[in-house]
């Protein structure tokens, strides 16, 4: 016991201690908040279109102004959107959660286009070649600053029915290509119901007509009302599942890294002229699983310090979830059962190897089938008791991550113990299979190929 020890703590320092392994564990919740954050910043930082619209001809009367109605109508509708979800924020989240809503939104804003009063001399020219001659000038780099436009647009009437051009500075900005479009639809649709005697207006008050429908579950928090509190669990259950995936990959693929480095610069002989292989492989399991934990901890430490700070309302909904919903103690199940089948797996491989590109040979199939569950993941937020979420459930390999996405929907109890109970007898037959694959590699320099990794097993490293 005390070599598996001094093993496992010497595998635990040797990456402890490296500046690398604490840049590489800082990194994922940086990327977590800058993946949350820059969508936010890149739509707030989209620049306001600047452009005019002009009508090509006398069919074409009374489309300028109609479109600039349009406009102002899709900002009455987006301002009314954003009043409606931060009044939803305010009754889920309170004060602040209306203000941090009312942020986002805010900093998000509307449609970012403004029709601007068109220049005197494009106003003036006929349409044609003239008019097109101006267009490229107001459009391009020689006109002054304070004049350049992002787009023109030339409204028309083919057959009776709006058309129109749309001139952009940039030919991949497709921002006024699409307003326009859904302008015009909007246009000919009112024109549409004037000719048929029918009251545009009572069909776009019609059309605006929100409904208030408020969900209800007996399995909510209240017993009545759904609301966010209800939603949290599935919410914390996949991010568990994620988080859970990324740990164990991690921790596995370091092991391998491990082994193969230690393989290949005879380091593991000189281990094995004082220990047993068991010993080794358990003391480096147990060693990587230390820093695994490590990794964990310090996400979590991360994770509360900014809930607590940055949502205080729901600071308190998670921590419930987390302890009186007994998720923790699935998390930990699951994360001791994932790990044990993958790290074990992971060092008999790398005792094979001696380079990246022999661990190839099989590893890329095997992450390949690992990505398996990030997909089921992803339907168990909607539907966690899907008959394909369900059977994959049951694949060991895909257990501890699909069954802590489900937990918060409360399983069928025979469905837990059995999956866990078969996660456990599979992790100790990996163990068994493992260990014998792990010996036979480290005590022989045979290349890494199926057959070699196939023989290893039936002889054991005899």
């Amino acid at each position: 016991m005390k070599r598996i020890l001094l093993i496992a703590r010497r595998e635990y320092a040797a990456y402890a201690k490296t500046v690398g392994f604490w840049l590489s564990l800082l990194a994922f919740p940086i990327f977590g908040v800058l993946g949350g954050i820059l969508p936010t910043l890149m739509m707030s930082s989209e620049p306001t279109r600047e452009a005019v619209v002009l009508e090509q001809g006398p069919q074409a009367e009374g489309l300028a102004a109609a479109v600039r109605d349009v406009l102002q109508s899709e900002r009455e509708r987006r301002a009314a959107r954003q009043q409606e979800a931060v009044a939803v924020a305010e009754k889920q989240g309170g004060q602040a959660g209306a203000s941090a809503a009312g942020q986002a939104l805010n900093r998000l804003g509307g449609l970012r286009l403004e029709i601007v009063d068109t220049p005197a001399d494009l106003a003036a020219s006929a349409p044609g070649e003239a008019r097109e001659t101006l267009v490229r000038h107001y459009l391009g780099d020689d006109a002054p600053e304070a004049d350049q436009l992002d787009s023109v647009v030339l409204l028309n009437r083919v057959d009776g029915k709006p058309s129109a051009e749309v001139w952009t500075r940039r030919a991949t900005d497709d921002t006024v290509q699409d307003f326009v479009r859904d302008a015009l639809k909007d246009i000919n649709q009112r024109e549409i119901f004037l000719n048929a005697g029918i009251n545009p207006g009572v069909v776009e008050e019609t059309q605006r007509f929100r409904p208030d429908v408020t969900a209800l579950s007996p399995k909510s928090v209240t017993g009545g009302e759904v609301s966010f509190r209800d939603r949290l669990p599935g919410i914390i259950g996949v991010v568990s599942g994620f988080i859970l995936w990324s740990l164990i990959i991690t921790g596995a693929s370091i092991l391998l890294n491990s082994v193969m480095e230690e393989k290949a610069n005879k380091i593991l002989e000189v281990l094995l002229s004082s220990a047993s292989a068991t010993e080794i492989l358990t003391g480096k399991v147990l060693g990587v699983a230390m820093l695994t934990l490590t990794v964990l901890l310090v996400w979590g430490g991360i994770g509360a310090f900014g809930l607590i700070a940055g949502l205080p309302a729901y600071a308190g909904d998670i921590a419930d979830v987390l302890l009186q919903g007994g998720m923790i103690g699935y998390f930990i199940a699951y994360a001791v059962g994932g790990y044990l089948m993958y790290a074990v797996l992971f060092a008999a491989i790398g005792a094979f190897c001696e380079t990246p590109r022999d661990a190839q040979t099989l590893m890329g199939p095997i992450m390949m089938i690992l990505m398996v569950p990030i997909f089921v993941m992803l339907m168990a937020i909607r539907t966690p008791d899907a008959p394909l979420v369900q059977f994959l459930s049951w694949v060991p390999f895909f257990t501890p991550f699909l069954m802590s996405a489900r937990a918060p929907s409360e399983p069928p109890m025979i469905e837990v113990v059995g999956t866990m109970g078969g996660m456990f007898v599979f992790a100790l037959f990996m163990v068994w299979f493992a260990g014998r694959a792990f010996r036979a590699g480290a005590l022989s320099d045979v290349k890494l190929s199926w057959k070699s990794f196939a023989g290893a097993i039936r002889g054991g490293g005899k």
